[in-house]
């Protein structure tokens, strides 16, 4: 069941919002080369605590930490640990935030220092995927239409989208109805609706769609071993039109 936001829980999950943009931010200025990702998760839980807020995705399920750090052709759900970023990486760094109850769920997709040309057009199409996404989420079209989008722009730009796991309702629980799929399929398909407030998160492979967990029963990488990328915001649907929740990182 979907469940629609009033304007006032819409404010608490953009408070909530405001929290995790801050956080990112702060953490994409330490994104460099010899930095460990168990470096980064740190800045980001102690920075996420002194402001009064959790971090959402610490704990879930028994995840470990606070960030996703997913590295080339990791998808997603990479665990922080010893491993240093180096010079030409391309880092997903994603993160959870509750705020007096309120959830918000956010990422960005970065280079270390100069990356290939390559890796910079995956990045820059798979961002191109999240914000042409966003402009479907109008009041009125169906949640397909994101979908359609995403897919659409990916595969014209010789890429392929991930399946097995999409985007999804949030802000009275860190994921809930609907899914946001990045793909056409014959599932629901309801009219997007002033109140609703989804996590939009395009996740492109350079090659397969195929995807693979490790065993560490989280990291998510490519089937092929190729590079990946993943971009996401927390929009709410208002009645006059979209607002991004989570922007300013």
């Amino acid at each position: 069941m979907i469940k629609l936001k009033t304007r006032d829980e819409i404010h608490r999950i953009r408070e909530s919002g405001k929290l995790l943009a801050n956080t990112l931010a702060e953490v994409k200025k330490l994104v460099s080369e010899g930095i460990t990702t168990k470096e980064l998760d740190r800045f980001a839980y102690h920075n996420i605590v002194s402001q009064g807020g959790q971090p959402a995705f610490l704990g879930y399920f028994d995840y470990p930490a606070s960030l996703c750090i997913s590295i080339n052709n990791e998808v997603i759900h990479g665990i922080p640990g010893k491993r240093k970023l180096r010079e030409g990486d391309i880092v997903g760094i994603d993160l959870g935030v509750i705020l007096k109850g309120y959830y918000s769920d956010a990422c960005f997709t970065k280079g270390v220092g100069k990356i290939s040309e390559k890796r910079e057009r995956l990045l820059k199409v798979t961002e191109e995927c999240l914000y042409k996404a966003i402009e479907q989420s109008l009041p009125g079209n169906r949640l397909q239409d994101i979908s359609k989008v995403i897919y659409t722009h990916a595969r014209k730009n010789g890429y392929d989208v991930v399946r097995k796991f999409c985007g999804h309702g949030v802000g009275f629980e860190l994921h809930e109805d609907p899914q946001v799929f990045n793909y056409i399929n014959s599932g629901p398909n309801p009219r997007l609706k002033p109140g609703m407030v989804l996590a939009i998160e395009p996740m492109v492979n350079e090659g397969t769609y195929d995807v693979k967990i490790l065993d560490d029963g989280w990291t998510v990488v490519t089937a092929d071993g190729k590079d990946s990328a993943h971009f996401e915001h927390t929009i709410a649907i208002l009645e006059q039109g979209i607002e991004i929740l989570t922007d300013g990182f």
